[in-house]
């Protein structure tokens, strides 16, 4: 086990040099690594028609939550879950190539091997009446029933105003906490 960190922790640095992002990005973000789990299982599609995956307990916790919510007449849509190390590492790549800065970039995106999607159980979640990945979302009846009831299924806001990391508030991104 030792050596899958090390060499887990050899590419995090890799990737991080090949962006542009200074050592001791952990102690700076306030923000944990994650580690890629070793099960994933399909999602299904997203409100673009991606393919997605979660792990099995948080799909499980995911689709029991979004039913539950639809019962009751709120339309949970899911925008993303899973992402790669070096999936995160392209959308950085790409932002920095339309000319974005790093540290504009940094503040809405976690650096490769900080993201909570990493894990499989993340979820960005929009509804019918807003764009997706806005803070207007605070506003809507979906993120007022999440702020009710994610937590019986699991689910918690990972990045609420006035949290302790270097990621911007982010009302749609909620990660399922039961299965670690």
């Amino acid at each position: 086990m030792a050596s899958f960190d090390l060499a887990y922790n050899a590419r995090i640095a890799q990737l991080h040099a090949s962006l542009g992002i200074a050592p001791g990005y952990a102690q700076h973000s306030g923000l944990p690594l994650q580690i890629e789990p070793d099960e994933l299982v399909d999602a299904g599609k997203d409100m673009f028609d991606r393919d997605q995956r979660l792990t099995p307990s948080a799909l499980a916790a995911w689709q029991k939550m979004q039913q539950t919510a639809a019962d009751q007449g709120i339309t949970l849509l899911l925008v993303s879950a899973f992402r790669s190390v070096d999936y995160q590492a392209q959308l950085i790549r790409k932002k920095l190539d339309s000319g974005r800065t790093l540290d504009d970039i940094m503040q809405f995106n976690a650096a490769p091997g900080f993201s909570e999607h990493h894990t499989g159980r993340a979820v960005d979640i929009a509804c019918p009446e807003d764009e997706p990945l806005q803070e207007s979302f605070e506003n809507t009846s979906a993120f007022k029933w999440l702020s009710e009831n994610a937590d019986r299924f699991g689910f918690v806001m990972s990045y609420p105003r006035e949290h302790r990391h270097a990621i911007s508030y982010e009302p749609w991104h909620w990660c399922f906490q039961l299965d670690q």
